[in-house]
């Protein structure tokens, strides 16, 4: 069980903002953000996090293959290089709002050519066809969860205040939507969402493939090492580890879509209160992760119908995320006002 954020820091902001010069409730969630970064930093009233660092782990899925994807499987190892070189959309959001931006091959179903240290924490190369096997062996989850928790520790060693979680892999929304449905009980048909664009065959094709997925994994998928061995992939493994170290170090987490939605469902878990130390940065398109969002108690900042992942709908958030704790610490008392 991993410890909450602060209580008392929490009810001293909310206690704070309902105090503020202005109606009571009247920047509706804001306080709520504001409140849970004052517990989560255990301050009031919280600091604006200045140093935010996003890691895109990327990683391919042998689902892809089936025909899942708008896209073919080549596109990964391409949008590697685009995040090392500061292209990716992601890149231009990061460089917008000063975030420190990390991309790592994980599993990526090639031998890249890219700056060192982008393979340094690689499990192997793509993950099982989660239809007709499971992603991972045994060995390969354990070392995607400590690559995981390894990354995680070098991001907030690096001076962290604020953590952000992106995907990149072809076919990866495939593998998300199983591990949400095995997690909450849903149906294939409940989760599966359209991805990067498929049309009605693919989504068609996709929602057979969860459906076979969920099927063959059974009731092993009522424990989550086994669910995330057999439905989910090298990348997701250490999406999840990602996630506890964060937590675990009291660290919060500004979640991005579909794919950190997965983790978390898993995260959460096997490490109870995971949950406590993220927020949600946007609301997908996708089914399965509006219905993690509920299922998870979490209330998005955002709701633009973005689906592209790498991190970029918890970097169009964080903007409002630093005002929140702005407005907390900057704004005047009625009282003062009153005086």
């Amino acid at each position: 069980m991993i410890a909450p954020p602060s209580r008392a820091a929490e009810q001293a902001a909310r206690t704070r903002l309902a105090a503020l010069a202005k109606p009571l409730g009247a920047l509706g969630r804001v306080e709520d953000l504001a409140a849970w970064l004052a517990g989560c930093q255990d301050s009031c009233p919280p600091r604006p996090p200045e140093r935010v660092r996003l890691t895109v782990l990327a990683g391919d899925h042998g689902i892809a293959a089936k025909g899942v994807s708008a896209y073919p499987p080549q596109v990964t190892a391409a949008m590697v290089h685009a995040f090392a070189s500061g292209t990716a959309a992601a890149g231009v959001l990061a460089r917008q709002h000063g975030v420190a931006l990390r991309v790592l091959d994980i599993a990526v179903d090639a031998d890249l050519d890219t700056p060192a240290g982008v393979g340094a924490h690689k499990i192997r190369r793509s993950s099982g066809s989660i239809d007709v096997e499971d992603a991972l062996t045994a060995a390969e989850l354990d070392a995607a969860l400590l690559a995981g928790r390894a990354i995680a520790r070098e991001e907030i060693e690096a001076g962290a205040d604020l953590l952000i979680l992106g995907d990149m892999g072809i076919g990866n929304t495939t593998p998300e939507a199983a591990l949400i449905a095995a997690t909450f009980g849903l149906t294939a048909d409940e989760v599966v969402g359209r991805g990067t664009g498929v049309d009605d065959a693919g989504l068609a094709r996709k929602t057979a493939a969860v459906a076979a997925a969920l099927a063959r994994a059974g009731d092993r998928a009522s424990d989550p090492r086994a669910r995330l061995q057999a439905l989910g992939s090298a990348d997701l493994a250490a999406g999840v580890g990602f996630l506890i170290a964060a937590a675990t170090a009291g660290v919060p987490v500004l979640l991005d879509g579909l794919a950190t939605l997965a983790e978390l469902s898993v995260a959460d878990e096997l490490a109870p209160g995971t949950a406590a130390w993220c927020a949600a940065g946007h609301r997908s398109t996708e089914p399965a992760q509006r219905l993690a969002l509920e299922k998870l108690g979490l209330l998005p900042v955002l709701d633009l119908d973005l689906r592209l992942g790498e991190g970029s709908g918890a970097l169009l958030a964080l903007p409002v995320l630093r005002s929140a704790a702005l407005l907390a610490g900057e704004m005047a008392l009625l009282s003062d006002l009153a005086g």
